[in-house]
């Protein structure tokens, strides 16, 4: 009887524990919302052009009654731009997430292994010399370039992990050469490029949320709900991944194939985001280690929690991009490296004093 009891108290504290656990991950997804919120409603009410913030937030919620100028500000320049900012977020957040959750390496994102450059050169070959490696592309031919080069980039990078003598950790060394021989590339077509080319090359290098539109702001979003419902599918196998390849092989996953497919979704996901606002880093790098400091590694609360502080990064990087300089908007892209470099230096030095 004792011992009945006392596995029965375990049980019960084991229980208690868990659901313990589960509301303070719930209370910390809530409170990623409400940061969300609160940053993309002030970027909405807040940028050039000095609008009283209780005009322009009467302007959303009652457009007829706003001034003309008020209206237009916020329904034709300001509202796209937070909203594409919020996706381009949120996609890097996901990308980011998954390729340190399939590579099990903490350094791991779209901008350390060169799946964003890869996607600028792609687009540029594009826009400086008319080259689609799409059929039939059409207005979609730098989405569709920069698709290919990502994904070209994302399956050499899993082949030569595959290599003997190659580790996880190697990956990101070979991701940092990757991202400047496409760099590289990148600045033999700016020297080749025309003015007006030139001018659209300096937008991807630099990162801009300057150009939103409806079919950006689509097939960002269409692409990003595919990929959380692939990796929604996948959650128990991306988690048992977390806890090596030995023991996720044990349980059934197929390691190799798990990892090709994700970089694939996530190379899809990176180019769309790139084809639409540019090279953007440490979004993807920050955002999910926000995340996983928060709830762990579990996947139903790690990877919405990422998206959404990479929505809420974004959202702010814009909100800054816009008030730094009075008069100015610049570009994003400079924001999130000036604010990520410390964060990328402060990981390498915790993951050598771990290691």
């Amino acid at each position: 009887m004792n011992l009945e009891a006392s596995g029965d108290a375990g049980q019960v504290a084991l229980n208690t524990g868990f659901h313990r656990r589960e509301a303070r991950h719930r209370a910390w997804l809530l409170a990623g919302l409400g940061l969300l919120l609160v940053s993309f409603l002030a970027d909405l009410l807040l940028g050039p052009g000095n609008h009283p913030p209780g005009e322009v937030l009467r302007a959303l919620w009652q457009p007829q009654q706003a001034s003309p100028l008020v209206r237009i500000t916020l329904w034709q320049i300001r509202l796209p731009t937070a909203l594409l900012a919020l996706l381009a977020g949120a996609g890097l957040a996901v990308a980011g997430a998954q390729m340190q959750t399939v590579l099990d390496n903490p350094l791991a994102d779209p901008f350390t292994l060169g799946l964003a450059s890869a996607a600028s050169f792609g687009a540029a070959l594009a826009v400086v010399a008319g080259i689609s490696l799409l059929p039939l592309a059409g207005h979609l031919a730098a989405a569709g370039n920069a698709f290919v080069f990502s994904l070209l980039a994302a399956g050499a990078i899993h082949l030569l992990g595959r290599l003997r003598g190659v580790g996880l950790d190697t990956l990101v060394l070979l991701g940092i050469a990757t991202m400047f021989t496409f760099n590289a590339l990148l600045g033999l077509l700016q020297y080749l490029a025309s003015p007006d080319a030139l001018q659209q090359l300096v937008f991807w290098s630099l990162g801009s949320l300057a150009r939103p539109s409806g079919l950006k702001l689509g097939l960002i979003a269409g692409v990003l709900v595919a990929c959380l419902l692939l990796c929604r599918c996948l959650g128990w196998q991306l988690s048992a991944l977390r806890l090596g390849r030995v023991s996720a092989q044990a349980m059934g996953v197929r390691v190799d194939r798990l990892r090709l497919g994700v970089l694939a979704a996530m190379a899809l996901l990176t180019a769309v985001v790139v084809a639409a606002v540019g090279t953007i880093g440490f979004v993807g790098l920050v955002a999910p280690h926000m995340a996983r400091l928060l709830v762990g590694e579990q996947q139903r609360h790690f990877l919405p929690l990422s998206a959404l502080c990479g929505a809420s990064l974004m959202c702010i990087a814009d909100l800054a991009s816009k008030l730094v300089v009075p008069g100015l908007v610049l570009p994003i892209g400079i924001i999130t490296a000036l604010a990520g470099l410390p964060a990328f230096f402060l990981l390498i030095l915790r993951r050598r004093r771990s290691s």
